[in-house]
């Protein structure tokens, strides 16, 4: 097969047009009549598209086509504040009430009216299974719709992060769905993509692995107010969009640089200068934040079951090593060992010394040889098809090797780690003992936006199950403190017991710059990026 790079234009048509033969004689018109389109948007993002329901997974992926579907009751902007999206919302002067009004126009995809109930619907099922949404119904006394477009929340207590929670902007989003599928059990992927988002999913073309296609709604009423991170304006200005899977980076700039594709989420970073000197395309970080990557190991099955394993398995890390093999070029990554992210407000150091010093191997094969370490092989889930996760399984399985660890380093795909990681069977059964991630910046900010700090162990917890009930009481202690200072104090408590237990490794910071052809414009910010309204395409 040649490459993408020595595609034409009309042989690049040709290929799409002999997969429309391939659907059903009802659908081909429609997949025609796309092609027809006037805009259309050619985007290979960082992973390929298989999960589809954005509240079962943390995959950004999904998070991403969630933003295409769903909309959200409200909104977090480039100030980090709450604004209106779908309701606009009041607070009782004892804070223990808030009411939101659905906005006048919403429609679902399929026709119907948005409901409060809908909403109520969509909010609990996404707070069974968020940590920040977790936290809430912590302190919620009831949730219901009062009437056809009110929704009202009490609580038990006053608890400040109620609009922050509903309206953070990245991972398991708050998305609103019909009731029907909302009422789907949240480990259970729901049965259709219905939203009343800006965009609308094309069941029909999805291929997993190749291709997911999305075109404008045109029913869809946005905000008067300008676009701004996940809030404000939600302006379609392009006809179609298709993500299309490229798991090569130097097919996908060959196929930027050509034409063939406007848009590349993240370029390999040994391709940038190359991208950065062509006239004909624009590299910017849209993430300013930047992305926290960590290691996460599995509490439920040997031999991270043992807490001086896991010890011991931290002290091998390297972080500096890691972000060498990942990115490379020390503008764009810093060794940090803040599990709330380097220069804000709740960083610290505190439990991380000897990852700060860059580990320590003699320790670590020490540490391991006290531990009762009996041999058993570590699975490590490894994808290689995603630019920012190809690096650290491999780097962190050698380290771990050098420590004295057998290691079972097993080559797959992203898309395959997200399901796989979710199971609670043991290695040998198909299940696993460490994977790796990013989280963006957002989504590690402090204790109770971090899910993989948790510790709820099986029942709630996030993949690997840690199960700490110190961590999930400090955090309920966070979010009753007073003031910001004892905020910070709360979460040093938090990072230390994160790091006594080895509840995951976090391997460091990085940015990860963004690709695309200059004819596209209105390409937004923010930390849950790329988004695709208020972006136009001139020819």
């Amino acid at each position: 097969m040649y490459p993408i790079s020595r595609w034409k234009r009309r042989t690049l048509a040709a290929a799409l047009s002999a997969i429309a033969l391939s659907f059903a004689p009802q659908e081909l018109s429609f997949t025609q009549q796309a092609m027809a389109a006037d805009k259309t948007i050619t985007a290979v993002m960082h992973s390929d598209l298989r999960v589809i329901d954005p509240i079962l997974t943390t995959a950004y992926i999904t998070r991403d086509h969630g933003y295409m579907v769903y909309d959200t009751l409200v909104a977090t902007d480039s100030n980090f504040k709450i604004q209106p999206q779908m309701a606009d919302w009041k607070v009782s002067d004892d804070k223990l009430t808030y009411t939101f009004m659905l906005r006048d126009g919403l429609k679902w995809h399929d026709g119907t009216p948005v409901t409060a109930e809908d909403c109520v619907a969509s909010l609990k099922r996404w707070a069974k299974v968020d940590g920040m949404g977790q936290k809430l119904m912590d302190f919620t006394a009831s949730l219901e719709a009062t009437d056809a477009k009110t929704i009202t929340l009490k609580l038990k207590e006053p608890y400040g992060l109620v609009l922050d929670s509903i309206g953070k902007p990245s991972s398991r989003v708050a998305f609103m769905m019909p009731k029907r599928l909302a009422e789907t059990p949240p480990d259970k992927p729901i049965p259709e993509q219905i939203g009343s988002g800006p965009f609308k999913f094309v069941q029909a073309e999805f291929q997993p692995g190749v291709k997911a296609v999305y075109v404008k709604n045109k029913d869809y009423v946005p905000r008067k107010e300008p676009a701004s991170w996940t809030a404000g304006g939600k302006v379609v200005k392009v006809d179609r969009v298709e993500w299309v899977t490229m798991a090569d980076a130097q097919t996908a700039m060959n196929a930027l640089q050509s034409g063939d594709i406007d848009f590349v989420e993240n370029p390999s970073f040994d391709t940038l200068s190359i991208l950065e000197a062509d006239k004909d395309l624009k590299v910017e970080t849209l993430n300013k934040f930047g992305f926290q990557t960590l290691g996460r190991m599995n509490f439920l099955y040997p031999p991270f079951d043992n807490i001086k394993v896991r010890q011991a398995a931290l002290l091998a890390v390297n972080q500096k090593q890691v972000l060498d093999a990942l990115v490379g070029n020390p503008k764009y990554y810093k060794t940090c060992v803040s599990f709330f992210i380097c220069d804000t407000p709740f960083a610290s150091e505190v439990g991380g010394e000897t990852l700060a010093k860059g580990g320590d191997m003699a320790a670590a094969k020490k540490a391991l040889a006290e531990s009762g370490y009996d041999g058993t092989p570590v699975v490590i889930m490894a994808p290689g098809d995603v630019v920012t996760l190809k690096a650290q399984p491999v780097v962190v399985a050698q380290q771990l090797r050098d420590a004295g660890f057998k290691v079972d380093l097993q080559a797959t795909d992203w898309q395959t780690v997200v399901t796989r990681r979710a199971s609670q069977k043991a290695p040998k059964d198909g299940g696993w003992n460490m994977f790796f991630t990013n989280w963006v910046s957002a989504d590690v900010s402090n204790p109770i936006a971090n899910l993989s700090i948790g510790g709820q162990g099986k029942n709630g917890g996030w993949f690997g199950w840690a199960d700490d009930q110190k961590i999930e009481q400090l955090k309920d202690a966070f979010v009753r403190a007073p003031s910001l200072d004892e905020q910070k104090k709360i979460a040093a408590d938090v990072q230390k017991e994160a790091y006594d237990q080895v509840i995951y490794i976090p391997l460091g910071q990085y940015q990860a710059p963004s690709a695309w052809r200059k004819s596209l414009t209105g390409v937004l910010d923010g930390p849950a990026t790329p988004i695709f309204w208020n972006i136009d395409k001139s020819e």
